[in-house]
């Protein structure tokens, strides 16, 4: 199980390492406070994620949303610990980490957090770059495909999730209050979300 919290960790690291970046990019648009919550929250979880008894991928993911959702404030806390909680709910016990049940937690995290935000793709979100990312491992685009080949689509996604972010206005969120201002930027969530998947696909790499 050592390798579960290798991956978090590296997650974890990768977050906090761009803490300021995310808070730069969020000042741009919104309250500044993305990457200062992010690596509070990541922070916490590095610190208490030995002492789950029973580190299975569904008890481990189901401790990041709980201290995400107890740690963290702004719109992300919320947002991720509430997706994190829907796939650790949505996890067999023992999961294998095959596309499918990749795709079966992702699509659940994704649902939680559309209904918490009451948002959806294109409101310059999480979401622009979480539902792309999804989709490399449904079983149309990932059929015969490994995690790690479906990682490497995934990113691709990620990346042009957070450009597409640049585009288009904000719809949810403080950003919104600039209105057609926020075009140009990405969005900090969005940009979070990407650090995410990048630095696990590193992780499954080395």
């Amino acid at each position: 199980m050592a390798r579960i919290f290798d991956a978090v960790n590296a997650v974890a690291n990768e977050i906090i390492k761009q803490k300021d970046y995310l808070t730069s990019l969020d000042k741009a648009i919104a309250d500044g406070d993305h990457g200062i919550n992010m690596a509070r929250g990541f922070t916490n979880i590095q610190d208490k994620i030995t002492t789950i008894e029973n580190p299975t991928t569904k008890n481990v993911l189901a401790f990041m949303g709980h201290t995400m959702l107890s740690t963290v404030g702004g719109a992300a806390g919320p947002l991720y610990g509430t997706g994190m909680t829907a796939a650790a709910e949505a996890c067999p016990e023992n999961a294998s980490m095959t596309p499918e049940v990749v795709y079966s937690l992702m699509t659940a995290a994704i649902e939680a957090i559309k209904k918490r935000g009451r948002s959806k793709q294109g409101d310059k979100t999480m979401l622009d770059v979480l539902i792309p990312v999804a989709e490399c491992f449904s079983p149309e685009n990932a059929d015969g495909k490994s995690v790690n080949q479906c990682l490497d689509a995934a990113l691709k996604a990620a990346k042009n999730g957070v450009i597409y972010t640049t585009t288009i206005p904000a719809r949810k969120g403080k950003a919104t209050y600039i209105g057609d201002a926020s075009i140009g930027h990405e969005d900090p969530g969005a940009v979070s979300a990407m650090i995410m998947v990048k630095a696990l696909a590193d992780f499954l790499r080395r």
